[in-house]
């Protein structure tokens, strides 16, 4: 995003005082906002799409195709924006949760896991991504891969991130 300089520059202001009512007019529709240190983002409805309706993932039905909503994907996904990053799939162990080779996680660093979670984490010093299970006193992580075996750690377990969204591009 362009500083105020560079905003009143581009805009054909003649002083950052304009560029910086119209940021603000512009912060409070929701277009754009601040980060911690005053950078300016895109905000919430920069990047909203339309919400149409439902469709039937069963037996067919009639389209229902009005306008319900604009929701953006980063305000669906991502709960905390400093935190999240993403990372992309290699492997088959979580197949069956329906994660894929080539898919793309978003991941959230620093969440508290529960169990049943899918986490990024490393083991014994090696990393993986598997489900986070707690038994009573016990932690390991499991497979949704029945080839797989789970994976109790004979020295360390560190959870680096919660996985919070799969993205899958179809071409």
């Amino acid at each position: 995003m362009p500083s105020y300089s560079e905003l009143t520059a581009i805009v054909g202001f003649r002083s950052k005082n304009a560029a910086f009512k119209l940021v603000e007019r512009f912060i409070k529709r929701e277009w754009l906002e601040k980060d911690a240190t005053g950078r300016l983002l895109p905000g919430r409805l920069f990047q909203a799409l339309p919400v149409l309706g439902t469709v039937s993932a069963g037996s067919p039905s009639p389209a229902d195709e009005e306008l319900h909503d604009t929701m953006s994907l980063d305000e669906y996904l991502i709960g905390n924006r400093e935190a999240t990053y993403i990372l992309k799939v290699n492997g088959h162990s979580m197949q069956d949760a329906g994660i894929l080779p080539g898919d793309m996680l978003l991941v959230e660093r620093g969440a508290e896991p529960r169990d049943g979670d899918i986490v990024i984490a490393q083991v014994d010093r090696d990393w993986t991504m598997k489900y986070f299970r707690r038994r009573g006193a016990s932690v390991f992580l499991e497979a949704a891969n029945k080839d797989y075996q789970p994976i109790h750690p004979q020295e360390e377990l560190k959870i680096a991130a919660v996985v919070r969204a799969v993205i899958r591009k179809y071409h």
